[in-house]
């Protein structure tokens, strides 16, 4: 093996979840610094023809893997077409929360649910910093503002539970504001939820230490990423035991049965996206549902937050602090 092609395959070997357009700029960035540059930059034709047997592979391998999971998540997405139509026909409102931890693939999962679906039945709603006059107002005032209509869903992208996460971490709420959330959250859902209509459904995203810091990386050094980089995101791995402690006490005080959350391992971007549309589907029963099409839940992949706070009881216990 060339000395070029080891460096390659060390560099891919380090990351996990690679991304095609890494791989593929890996190996022309590669290519291109062995290439003679004493004629200026060069050209994606003469690249092409310096390019190795192997090299080229990577490349077709890379693109595949990239069409392949694209493909894969298609009847996935017609089915939330489905789910989108039926809502709509029966007049239900539908509230999906995604929070968890910053870079854990939120944002990039939503983009996949709604790239299909109807833009008049749906909402995306990303709450950013409450103004002056919101910081007088009820917390969740600023929410139910944004409540669906009759036949709409709404996707919070971070929610009223920032008050339980971020804030108190980050010092952007009192102590006895984040206690006041967290004895009163329950009873505010159940008001909405039970009228009939409504359906919640919580979602947290949650990403390991070193992935999260592996994308951090990625966005400092690319300027199409950078503007996501937030004052919250440079201090996370800092704070991140802190974060930890307050999702623990997130699910003990706010995971119910009328009510409860699931957790997303989202190390693997591809599997994240998959395994949460199949739970957005599994949440509502719909007609014409696809039988051929595989529902059932990856287990390592989608957690129910009894199951987590087991595990997370567990870590207590034998490590006396929380793992990952």
């Amino acid at each position: 093996m060339a000395p070029d092609d080891k460096d390659l395959d060390q560099h891919q070997a380090g990351i996990s979840d690679s991304k095609a357009h890494d791989t593929i700029k890996s190996v022309l960035d590669m290519v291109e610094r062995q290439m003679d540059s004493s004629a200026g930059r060069a050209g994606i034709e003469e690249i092409r023809d310096a390019l190795k047997k192997k090299q080229k592979q990577r490349i077709v391998n890379a693109a595949l893997d990239k069409y392949q999971q694209n493909e894969e998540l298609k009847p996935y997405q017609a089915e939330l077409i489905k789910l989108q139509q039926h809502i709509e026909r029966l007049g239900k409102k539908v509230i999906i929360l995604f929070d968890g931890r910053d870079a854990s693939g939120k944002g990039g999962t939503i983009r996949r649910i709604t790239r299909y679906m109807n833009e008049k039945r749906y909402r995306v709603e990303v709450p950013g910093k409450p103004s002056n006059r919101q910081q007088t107002e009820l917390h969740m005032k600023r929410y139910i503002e944004r409540f669906p209509a009759d036949g709409e869903i709404v996707i919070f992208d971070r929610s009223w539970y920032n008050r339980a996460l971020v804030e108190p971490v980050m010092g952007f709420c009192t102590n006895k504001q984040y206690q006041e959330f967290l004895k009163s959250v329950n009873s505010f859902e159940h008001n909405f939820i039970s009228d009939g209509k409504t359906i919640l459904l919580k979602i947290y995203f949650s990403v390991s230490k070193e992935e999260q810091n592996r994308r951090f990386e990625r966005r400092k050094n690319d300027p199409l990423r950078q503007w996501k980089l937030s004052e919250v995101d440079l201090q996370a791995q800092e704070l991140w035991d802190e974060f930890t402690e307050k999702k623990f006490k997130l699910l003990q005080k706010t995971n119910s049965k009328e009510a409860p959350w699931f957790i997303i391992r989202s190390d693997s971007k591809h599997l994240a996206r998959i395994e949460t549309m199949k739970l957005i589907l599994n949440s509502v029963k719909y007609i014409g549902r696809r039988r051929s099409l595989n529902f059932e839940l990856n287990n390592d992949v989608v957690i129910s937050g009894d199951r987590e706070l087991r595990l997370m009881k567990r870590q207590l216990r034998k490590h006396g602090r929380f793992i990952g």
